[in-house]
């Protein structure tokens, strides 16, 4: 399921080449979807690139390959798109859409990713999950992400994440943390010299120690759901 401002994108790229032969720019890009800045275009081209709509080849400018189309296009060849001329690729086969079952999980506010905030318990609305974000027999829930710290690993402020219910972690999990009672966090957890720390994924926030008493583990970051 592609949300539209990614149909655009693919549908942008796909009349472009079949038009001119020559693919937008990511200024072009930006101006035609009525975007801000052209991060907001990089991270649509990641998330087509992560559905399998699209393949970027590595070593080249403004290389796109497009594999398939949603519904809403017409199916097409596959192409290769660079800054200049571009070339045919081999006919590929129209890829079968699989969609996983949607379920409702409950989200349940937001949780802080930078200054803890305090704990929050209910339910303030449902979203709809894909089912292979979801394994095992373990409770789920959604969060909305509220702050910076955890942006080098992809997590933005207003993400939606995905927990699953545990009151255990290992190291390197990314977890919501209890912190004395009250404060809730999204971090990554560790074990270090028989302390807990707390560890954010930007340099401007530092680690916090914590004491194993101090921390109650609530849940593993399983999945991410990103509006454009």
């Amino acid at each position: 399921m592609l949300t539209r401002k990614q149909i655009d994108l693919l549908r942008l790229i796909h009349e472009r080449m079949e038009r001119e032969g020559v693919a937008p720019s990511f200024d072009e890009m930006k101006d035609a979807l009525d975007l801000r800045s052209k991060s907001g275009i990089h991270r649509l081209i990641t998330a087509l690139e992560e559905r399998g709509f699209i393949r970027r080849l590595p070593h080249k400018a403004r290389a796109i390959e497009v594999l398939k189309l949603p519904d809403a296009l017409n199916r097409h060849e596959a192409r290769v798109i660079e800054g200049g001329a571009s070339q045919k690729a081999v006919p590929q086969p129209a890829a079968m859409p699989v969609e996983a079952a949607a379920l409702n999980l409950p989200v349940m506010g937001r949780i802080a990713a930078g200054t803890p905030i305090e704990a929050i318990s209910e339910v303030v609305t449902d979203i709809a999950v894909p089912g292979s974000m979801l394994r095992g027999r373990a409770n789920h829930y959604a969060l909305e992400v509220q702050g910076d710290s955890m942006i080098d690993l992809g997590i933005n402020d207003g993400d939606i994440v995905v927990i699953r219910e545990q009151g255990t972690a290992d190291n390197g999990d990314i977890v919501v943390a209890l912190v004395e009672g009250h404060e809730a966090t999204l971090k990554r957890f560790r074990r270090q010299s028989g302390m807990i720390a707390l560890e954010a994924a930007n340099p401007a926030y530092e680690t916090r120690l914590l004491r194993d008493d101090q921390v109650q583990v609530q849940g593993r970051l399983v999945g991410l759901i990103r509006s454009y």
